[in-house]
């Protein structure tokens, strides 16, 4: 699905082009059951998605669905049932070697706990010179220490020098995310993948952090993508929004016209859910309690229905395809 254009001239690529391409990706899982009974979840179906430099795409939804696979599969984590996952063009299902090593270091990801992605045995300074001795060989002795500070220093850390003998549990978690966020830059990836990266963080740090991630976008050039619960942070970090549900885009565009103008019911939800309180807690609109589902082989139909208040009887039966409603909106209804 094409995505608007970049806003400074000078950061667009040739036309444009995605460094990343989600083409029509499925994903499935083996559930259980014995090998002629096996159930397979689909955990992702038909996803299409596009990451440029200088821009960040929000996935928005709840827990399990499918948004974190996305990220581990164009990290390069799971390899895809079906369609392809291109970086600049080539499917990285063919990168072998060398060019897959080149490709982990363009492509880095941000993960959820901060605490739990750095080795508590290990000094900073260690998670930092790793990745730089097996990424970047151009740099030697001194040369190292010194990206390492600037690295530290590019994330907020300062003095650097004091940050490097520490372990993480010496630093609180906002500091522990930073750090985090210097190790994915280190290999100077073109591609950062940031999920649910303030989640887990005290509220009074969490801004901090979205900004410095905005920055780093613009300074460097960055495609990237944001997974989060909070379709409102994606609104304030994201120039682009897709909604995921049960493994399916429902609804994707820019940013604000999704949080101004959301046209599937399943967004309307999410919206809603935003604090806000010049609201009344009553609401004239019913929702149907329900779990997420499981979806397999056998599932049909548009996998909101059993919590939609809108659905149609053909919902049950048939998926829409995706309406485009200009701007690059789109969204995939029957209740338009």
């Amino acid at each position: 699905m094409p995505l608007a254009e970049l806003d400074a001239p000078a950061m667009r690529q040739a036309n444009d082009a995605p460094v990343i391409e989600m083409d029509n990706v499925d994903k499935e899982f083996v559930l259980g059951g014995a090998f002629l009974n096996q159930t397979f979840l689909k955990a992702l179906s038909g996803i299409t998605l596009k990451l440029v430099r200088g821009r960040a795409l929000a996935l928005v939804g709840e827990s399990g669905s499918g948004k974190s696979t996305c990220a581990r599969m164009i990290a390069g984590a799971y390899e895809p049932t079906g369609g392809a996952i291109r970086f600049q063009g080539d499917d990285i299902a063919h990168f072998r070697g060398p060019r897959l090593q080149r490709y982990r270091s363009e492509v880095q990801m941000v993960f959820q706990d901060p605490f739990g992605s750095l080795n508590p045995t290990q000094s900073i300074g260690y998670h930092l010179e790793r990745p730089l001795r097996l990424h970047r060989p151009d740099l030697r002795g001194r040369e190292i220490e010194a990206e390492m500070l600037a690295l530290l220093e590019g994330v907020g850390l300062r003095p650097a020098a004091d940050y490097l003998k520490r372990r993480p549990h010496e630093l609180s978690g906002g500091q522990r995310q930073r750090v985090a966020i210097a190790r994915a830059l280190s290999v100077r990836p073109q591609v950062l993948l940031a999920d649910e990266p303030t989640s887990m963080l005290d509220v009074s740090v969490r801004l901090g952090i979205l900004n410095l991630l905005e920055d780093l976008k613009q300074q460097r050039n960055l495609a990237a993508l944001y997974i989060t619960h909070d379709i409102a942070t994606a609104r304030y970090f994201a120039e682009d929004t897709a909604v995921m549900y049960a493994g399916h885009l429902v609804e994707q565009g820019p940013s604000q016209e999704i949080t101004d103008n959301p046209r599937h019911p399943y967004t309307r939800l999410l919206i809603d859910s935003v604090p806000n309180p010049s609201r009344k807690i009553a609401t004239a609109h019913k929702r149907r309690a329900a779990d997420i589902p499981l979806w397999t082989r056998q599932s049909r139909g548009c996998p909101f229905v059993s919590r939609c208040p809108r659905a149609l009887p053909i919902c049950s039966e048939t998926m829409p395809g995706p309406t485009p409603l200009g701007a690059g909106h789109f969204v995939r209804c029957h209740n338009l």
